[in-house]
């Protein structure tokens, strides 16, 4: 029963629509009706503005972050339930949040919060790469399938030379398959020449 709850919790909190609520309470703005219509931080930084994006960016952030968390907990108490697990969930409540008919983001900050909170040194490269990679390419949504794959061979590497963390590579692949699946419209665009590109870094 506690690792139904926990489960169901883990989804509950990946399933708060961030963009969502920061814009209609806020600003009075459903960035569905807006931009690509997505709900993640990058529309929110197109739709409603810098403050309103990194609102939202950190909020997605850390829902990745609360739900694997509540991992650690679990095993404290003994139950058999892996904070990764728990922290995919969550990624899937953030790309289809009940509080928003199941229409969400694209799982990459909330992504981002699982390896917060279960492997920090890797969210910092990430972080990193991200700004570096964006400055070459201008797309978020190529800079975030890029770092998909880097991730994963990360882990990769970490586990021949560090620690044998197998469930760090199965969490990274799912989460690969994720992104890109979730990126289709995007990948099609990128091949026309049609992809937005940003224009502040």
């Amino acid at each position: 029963m506690t690792i139904i709850i926990l489960l169901l919790l883990a989804y509950i909190i990946g399933s708060i629509p961030s963009g969502l609520w920061i814009g209609k309470l806020f600003y009075n703005t459903d960035i569905r009706e807006h931009g690509s219509g997505n709900l993640g931080g990058t529309n929110t930084f197109r739709t409603l503005g810098k403050k309103a994006g990194l609102i939202v960016t950190i909020m997605d952030i850390l829902k990745g972050t609360a739900a694997t968390l509540l991992g650690y907990l679990a095993i404290f108490e003994s139950t058999s339930v892996h904070p990764l697990i728990l922290g995919i969930i969550a990624v899937i409540g953030h790309m289809f949040p009940i509080f928003a008919n199941f229409k969400g983001g694209k799982a990459v900050a909330t992504s981002g919060g699982i390896l917060l909170a279960y492997n920090w040194p890797l969210f910092v490269l990430l972080v990193v790469g991200f700004f570096i990679i964006l400055k070459i390419t201008k797309m978020v949504s190529l800079t975030s399938m890029i770092l998909a794959v880097i991730a994963l061979i990360y882990s990769i590497v970490y586990y021949f030379t560090v620690e044998k963390d197998w469930p760090l590579i199965a969490m990274l692949a799912l989460i690969a398959v994720f992104i890109f699946y979730r990126h289709r419209a995007n990948i099609e665009r990128i091949k026309k020449g049609t992809e937005p590109k940003v224009k502040w870094i």
